[in-house]
C-alpha cells in the first residue's frame, strides 16, 4: 500500500503558507487512527507535532495578550489565554480554516464521523503550528497563530466571560433531571467575510433560548445565556 496522497500546495495556497520542507505540512494531517490501521507504511502521526504546537500557541498568545494589555494583571492574562487556547476555541477556529477536510485518518475514525470531532480539529491545528515552528521558526508560527485567532484574541474578554454559559446550562438542567441541552443554527445572513448567525438553544425538544452572533459559537453562547435568565426567571 503507498502512503496517502495528499494536495499539499492546494493546502499552502488555501491557508496563506508555504513550507520548505512540505513532508512536515502533510504530517500534520495524519491522525494516529491512519497509522493503527496501516502499520509501518508512515513512521509517526501528527501527535508530537500536536505536543510541540499546543505550547507555541500557548506563548504566541501569552506574548500578545502580554503586550495589548500592559494594565492587566497576571490572572486576568491567565483567563484570556485560556479561554483562547482552550480546544473548544481551535476546534471552532480549525473548521473555519477547513482542517477537517485534509484530516488522513483510518477507515473507522473517517466513518465516525472523525473529519468533524473537536478533539481532532484541535489537534491538526496545534499540529499545523507545530510544523510550521519546525519548517520556519517561532516567528512564522506566532504570526500565522495570531493571524488565524485574529477573531479570537479581539474577542477575548467576551470569551473569557461567557465561555461557562453552555456548561452552566448544562449543569443547572441536568441538575433538574433532564438531558443536556442541544443547539441548532436556524438562520444565517451577511456575505461570507460578515456572517450572522442565528442559534436556539433546546431542552428536551423546547426552545429555552435564541442567541445571534458573528460565528456559530458566540450566537450558541447568546442562546445560553439567554437560557439561563429565563430558566433563573430573570
Amino acid at each position: 500500500m503507498e502512503p496517502p496522497e495528499q494536495d499539499l500546495e492546494a493546502l499552502e495556497n488555501h491557508l496563506g503558507i508555504s513550507f520548505s520542507d512540505r513532508s512536515l505540512l502533510g504530517l500534520a494531517f495524519i491522525h494516529s487512527s491512519y497509522l493503527n490501521e496501516n502499520p509501518g507504511l508512515l513512521p509517526e502521526s501528527n501527535e508530537r507535532l500536536e505536543y510541540l504546537g499546543d505550547a507555541l500557541l500557548g506563548l504566541a498568545v501569552a506574548e500578545d495578550l502580554y503586550r495589548q494589555y500592559p494594565e492587566r494583571r497576571e490572572g486576568e492574562l491567565t483567563m484570556l489565554r485560556s479561554a483562547i487556547v482552550r480546544g473548544d476555541t481551535l476546534a471552532r477556529v480549525a473548521d473555519g480554516l477547513d482542517l477537517g477536510r485534509h484530516l488522513v485518518m483510518g477507515i473507522g475514525e473517517q466513518s465516525s464521523g472523525g473529519a468533524e470531532r473537536r478533539t481532532n480539529l484541535a489537534a491538526v491545528l496545534e499540529a499545523l503550528v507545530g510544523a510550521l515552528f519546525l519548517d520556519q521558526g517561532y516567528a512564522a508560527a506566532r504570526d500565522f497563530s495570531l493571524r488565524v485567532l485574529a477573531v479570537e484574541m479581539s474577542d477575548a474578554d467576551y470569551l473569557a466571560s461567557s465561555k461557562n454559559a453552555k456548561s452552566e446550562l448544562q449543569e443547572l438542567v441536568q441538575g433538574q433531571g433532564k438531558s443536556p441541552p442541544t443547539y441548532s443554527i436556524i438562520s444565517m445572513a451577511g456575505k461570507d467575510h460578515d456572517r450572522t448567525f442565528t442559534a436556539q438553544a433546546l431542552v428536551e425538544g423546547e426552545v429555552v433560548g435564541r442567541g445571534v452572533g458573528s460565528r456559530k459559537a458566540n450566537a450558541e453562547q447568546a442562546a445560553a445565556r439567554q437560557a439561563l435568565q429565563k430558566l433563573h426567571g430573570g
